[in-house]
């Protein structure tokens, strides 16, 4: 059971008629134990009757099959509607073209494409393997102009990832949004933004890309900020400099309930200034956790995501499949 409400909600967003979309990150579990509590919260993230959960898997390639086997069970047992990652580098288009096929007949309908970290050994990469995202984009959609037939009851959403602040490897934050720009071109429907920590940083990057001619859905990405250690290592892993005000408060804080509130506090305010901006939906990287994202949305009160209509309808509709 989640704990008491402490932050009062946001005024006037949950008063918006404007739907908006509401999504998870999830990574398969790496034990027996991790996948029974990830499954309590997948239980507990079902009563919110998110638009979809995305579903991960580690550096290049490693647990697919762990992750593949979650897609299923999604599919199969819970009322969700999976976001399949997908990673190029390192695979050939033959390789990747068999493992799209092989999600499009499990069900995925949502594919979150993705170039991969390239290997840190600085092993060359394999002849013939796609090297960018929108390479791996635009043999989805030949992928799926294949399968047209068998597809007429849903064809594939593809997702990219964006950059509120300059990727690591490249020139510039112009150049991000001259790559966005390049995967729409090829076929993308939506994209996810990387972490960011500063209230400014996705109104900035929508700006930028709606003056380049980027037209599609850009969804911040919103990380919880309850852990100190997190929010420092997540800094590190993206080349994004967290906010140095909110990890003082958070290393001041006396007790871990009152650094959970600051951390749930910060959160809801970035997400709040994202969606002020002109966000379409809020997508939470749960780390496969899921009170300090319920409390997020319960402080954020978005429309259509209340949990107890969303678990009634779980429960319902559970009911009906059985």
């Amino acid at each position: 059971m989640s704990p008491p409400s402490l932050i009062e909600p946001h005024p006037n967003l949950s008063e918006s008629t404007a739907p908006v979309a509401l999504s998870y990150e999830l990574f398969p579990p790496r034990s027996p134990a991790a996948a029974e509590s990830l499954w309590n919260t997948i239980r507990e993230l079902e009563t919110t009757d998110p638009d979809y959960v995305s579903v991960t898997y580690g550096a290049s390639g490693s647990n697919r099959d762990t992750a593949v086997e979650l897609i299923n069970r999604l599919l199969l047992e819970t009322t969700l509607r999976p976001l399949a990652h997908l990673t190029c580098v390192g695979n050939t288009p033959q390789e990747l073209a068999e493992i799209i096929g092989d999600l499009l007949d499990t069900g995925v309908r949502g594919i979150l494409a993705l170039r991969g970290d390239r290997p840190q050994d600085g092993t060359p990469p394999v002849p013939g393997s796609l090297r960018y995202a929108q390479d791996l984009i635009e043999l989805i959609r030949r992928v799926e102009q294949r399968r047209s037939a068998l597809l007429c009851a849903g064809k594939i959403a593809v997702g990219v990832a964006a950059y509120p602040t300059r990727h690591p490897e490249s020139p510039s934050e112009e150049h991000d949004v001259e790559v966005l720009l390049a995967k729409q071109r090829s076929g993308a429907d939506f994209a996810i933004t990387q972490v960011f920590f500063h209230t400014d940083q996705y109104a900035d990057l929508l700006s930028r890309a709606r003056r380049a001619g980027v037209t599609i859905p850009i969804i911040p990405g919103i990380m919880p900020f309850t852990s100190p250690r997190r929010v420092k290592r997540l800094g590190e892993l993206s080349g994004v400099e967290p906010d140095p005000q909110l990890l003082a408060r958070l290393a001041a804080a006396d007790t871990d309930a009152e650094r959970h509130r600051i951390g749930v506090r910060a959160t809801v305010d970035l997400a709040k200034a994202a969606l002020d901006a002109g966000a379409q939906g809020i997508h939470l990287y749960t780390f496969n956790e899921h009170q300090s994202a319920l409390e997020v949305l319960d402080k954020l009160a978005l429309p259509r995501h209340s949990r107890s209509a969303g678990r009634r309808t779980a429960i319902l509709q559970r009911q009906l499949a059985s």
